[in-house]
């Protein structure tokens, strides 16, 4: 889900949403005055245009005897989930368990209240605040870095104030009369699949050893140690830059799982989106930096420089793994792509894992990662290279 939050424009409703918004506005007013046992009304409803499941409104209180804020934002489904993890489920519990913490512990609006039969959210609203991706395709190349680096640092400190919460996370989705999700779903298959879609495409046989690091990899990723909240959905413009942090928007996927996946998007800044460009060098080095601080008085272990580049490189591993997997396949190959493709991004990230691998001496992935990145590369010709944010140009 991504939400439009930065525009200037007018407060309105597209001709098409009229039913939409009216019945989430209502849904707010009602989760309200039961929560604080008088009638509030909401006015000037303004649709966001979230593209996931929900309805997203931002509305302005009418004047109140309580002290809530002069706007809120208000997130409806209206509809109830066909099969699988059900996206409100996994967002009310997530915005329960951060309302939980303290303020400065935080790293998303405030949740003001919910309701599970009318399957709807009052949040806190932050305002026409820009995103991450405002940032990265602005023309300001510090405002972009402070921005980037205040991302890894937000996701550090969501990594350090959920550690060890998972009990609470699934105890909240219980009362909310869903099952515990992850996001194994499907993984396995994916894993055995990439080796012939790499052979068939690209002609290069994956060597046993480097089979055998992937398995490690995802059994990594599936372990006890460093598990903590992640919002999954790691992309710019699910992010809002506030004055004083970086706060986390979309929690519609959001579940407990290593945060060693999540932070391999710092080597891989945010890979899982479709957009995604690149960086300049150093800046990837720098955030690794900053979300290590955030989170090694929670897990020590990753003070120890070796540790975490040998945890980091085998997440950075399993997430190239699977991107190829998903991607690779319907890729055209065949002709020369423009240089902000998927294809000229999958050789920038397996050059990337070839460098990591090597300093880490997981020489057989170093090799065939090489081999990999060589292959697409030569398939693309000059346009081989990511493009950078324009921020970076």
């Amino acid at each position: 889900m991504t939400v439009d939050t930065s525009s200037a424009g007018d407060a309105g409703v597209g001709a098409g949403a009229e039913h939409a918004v009216a019945a989430a506005v209502a849904a707010g007013e009602s989760v309200l005055s039961r929560r604080f046992g008088s009638a509030i009304t909401l006015v000037a409803p303004e649709d966001l245009a979230g593209s996931g499941p929900a309805t997203v409104v931002r509305a302005r209180v009418v004047s109140s005897s309580f002290a809530l804020p002069r706007t809120l934002v208000v997130k409806h489904y209206p509809d109830q989930p066909s099969s699988g993890a059900d996206p409100f489920a996994q967002e009310a519990v997530s915005y329960q368990l951060f309302t939980a913490l303290a303020p400065d512990e935080r790293m998303c609006p405030e949740l003001l209240a919910h309701d599970g039969r009318a399957r709807v959210l009052v949040l806190e609203d932050l305002g026409r605040t820009p995103t991450l991706e405002d940032k990265l395709y602005a023309r300001d190349s510090r405002a972009a870095e402070r921005a980037l680096l205040s991302w890894a640092r937000s996701l550090g400190r969501l990594h350090a104030s959920t550690a060890g919460r998972e009990a609470d996370f699934n105890a909240l989705l219980r009362r909310l009369g869903a099952p515990a999700r992850t996001d194994a779903g499907g993984v396995d298959e994916l894993c055995e699949r990439v080796p012939a879609v790499i052979q068939e495409r690209l002609g290069i046989p994956a060597p046993d050893e480097v089979l055998a690091q992937v398995t490690a990899a995802l059994e990594q990723s599936r372990s006890a140690g460093f598990r903590a909240f992640s919002p999954v959905e790691l992309s710019p413009d699910n992010n809002l830059v506030t004055g004083e942090s970086v706060r986390f928007l979309d929690f519609e996927h959001g579940c407990v799982r290593s945060a060693l996946v999540d932070a391999a998007h710092l080597r891989l800044p945010f890979a899982s989106w479709p957009d995604a460009l690149a960086l300049p060098a150093g800046m990837s080095e720098a955030m690794v930096a900053v979300w290590r601080a955030e989170v090694v008085g929670v897990w020590p272990a990753l003070a120890d420089d070796e540790v975490l580049a040998t945890h980091l490189t085998a997440s950075e591993l399993l997430r190239v793994w699977f991107i190829t997997g998903e991607e690779l396949g319907s890729l055209d190959l065949s002709r020369h792509a423009p240089p902000v493709s998927r294809e000229a991004a999958l050789v920038t990230w397996w050059r990337d894992l070839a460098k990591h691998a090597g300093y880490v001496r997981m020489t057989a992935v170093s090799e065939f990662a090489a081999r990999v990145a060589a292959a697409l590369a030569a398939r693309l010709g000059p346009h081989a290279d990511l493009a950078f944010y324009p921020a970076f140009r």
